[in-house]
């Protein structure tokens, strides 16, 4: 649908307003509300959008150590873009018209994650591929309001449903409102679920979101996170997508699907069909691709410092660099189906992740293998990869994954100085904000036997 025919809709429809969005650095979407004139009027050119959204963290505190913005440029406008493709209304607020846009644009803008992506994906068009991705999330539900949450100070969290009940059919019932509205309001939101069921824990939702061209796949998968919490609130809960918020249950994934396939999509790249041997030599090559990049892209697929209490030895997430057939202890699952399903799984990511980034990092990271034909030079593991002695462990925490993505000349080449320079700032910064905080663990070991 083109921009006429766009705007000729929403008049006819009577709309007054649209809201528009930008993802930050954190996989956060900041947004305005426009009237309906000034969106036709930025339709024909740019926008200004204040670049403080790349100059402060997820709680709006700036950054004092990146040179892309601050109070030493006075947070200037940057020209920003919206991208029409992106329309969709808002089933669960009145239809208003909802769009995404980006700063493509502005050169002088690196950091923007939807523009990082979309520059790995032209390479993957000017390869001749086309990049198939798609997004699936963990997150527990709580029956509780962000000024609850506020003034208890997050002590009290009250599961949705209590017990371990992982493809249960009996605990969605107990919340069947809020559980078929998710599936209803997605699809209508132009964010179809292959699949929503709970998985092991008190409260806790899976959903497999439709696989899509990787821009696509991307842009539903951040909107995903911000949806199921708006919904959420219709039903008097908070919905939680931190990689682990409890020591002793199981974390929360953000895997990511992908497979290569030809640019007018009718053949799946990564597919064989010999028996003997499965996978295709691009496969193999994009998984050593996947492989040798993965301990300098980290926190680009863990970029927080919770991400890291779920990547433990048996804990349902991998913590070592490996590669295995229908394996979920590895890094990269191997899923090796018929010509439309073959793919990988990227297990490492967290359901804590800006989706553009973790995809731009899995994409670029393939391409790099296949343009360098890289051969796997590890086996597949056989069994459980936490027992296994011989292999790389990734980095346990924020500190010194960003440390080894800060000094990596691979990263600086798949991403571009600017934004690797920025990137790598802003994870510093909030293992610094994290170094200063006293936390309950702390209190409650050293308070009174010290």
């Amino acid at each position: 649908m083109g921009r006429n025919e766009i705007v000729k809709k929403l008049e006819e429809a009577g709309h007054r307003k649209i809201r528009f969005a930008i993802c930050d650095i954190d996989g956060i979407l900041r947004s305005k509300t426009l009237l309906l004139d000034k969106f036709i009027e930025i339709t024909e050119k740019q926008t200004g959008f204040c670049d403080v959204v790349f100059g402060w963290d997820s709680s709006d505190v700036c950054y004092d150590n990146v040179e892309l913005t601050g109070w030493h440029t006075g947070y200037p406008d940057k020209k920003a873009s919206i991208d029409l493709t992106t329309y969709r209304n808002v089933p669960w607020d009145n239809n208003i018209p909802y769009f995404l846009g980006d700063f493509g644009q502005d050169e002088s803008n690196p950091a923007c994650p939807r523009t990082l992506l979309k520059k790995i994906r032209n390479q993957a068009t000017e390869m001749g591929y086309s990049a198939i991705f798609a997004a699936e999330f963990e997150w527990f539900n709580f029956l509780t309001t962000p000024n609850e949450l506020a003034a208890d100070k997050f002590h009290t969290l009250e599961p949705i449903s209590p017990g371990m009940f992982g493809y249960s059919q009996l605990r969605p019932s107990l919340n069947r409102e809020y559980f078929n509205e998710l599936f209803d309001l997605l699809s209508q939101f132009r964010i179809p679920l292959e699949a929503l069921h709970t998985e092991t824990g008190p409260g806790v939702y899976e959903a497999a979101i439709r696989y899509d061209d990787i821009l696509q796949a991307a842009d539903k998968a951040t909107l995903f996170k911000t949806a199921v919490k708006e919904i959420a609130y219709r039903h008097g809960i908070v919905a939680t997508f931190m990689a682990k918020w409890n020591e002793n249950l199981p974390g929360c994934s953000g895997h990511i699907h992908q497979s290569i396939w030809s640019n007018d999509q009718s053949k799946n790249l990564f597919y064989s069909g010999d028996k003997a041997k499965p996978m295709s030599s691009m496969m193999e090559s994009y998984l050593a691709g996947l492989l040798y990049c993965l301990p300098e892209v980290l926190p680009m697929y863990a970029p927080t410092i919770n991400s890291y209490k779920r990547l433990r030895d048996g804990a349902w997430a991998p913590t070592t660099v490996t590669w295995g057939h229908d394996n979920r202890t590895t890094a990269v699952r191997v899923l090796n189906g018929d010509a439309k399903s073959t793919r990988l799984e990227m297990r490492v990511p967290g359901s804590d992740i800006n989706p553009y980034l973790a995809m731009a990092a899995s994409l670029a990271s393939g391409l790099y293998g296949v343009r360098n034909g890289l051969k796997l030079d590890t086996p597949a593991i056989v069994g459980n990869a936490y027992a296994n002695r011989e292999v790389t462990k990734l980095p346990s925490n924020l500190l010194d994954a960003t440390r080894q993505m800060e000094q990596s000349k691979l990263a600086n080449e798949l991403f571009g100085e600017g934004f690797t320079n920025h990137f790598t700032k802003t994870r510093e910064w909030e293992w610094r904000e994290f170094g200063k905080a006293v936390t309950d663990w702390e209190l409650k070991r050293y308070f009174e036997i010290i």
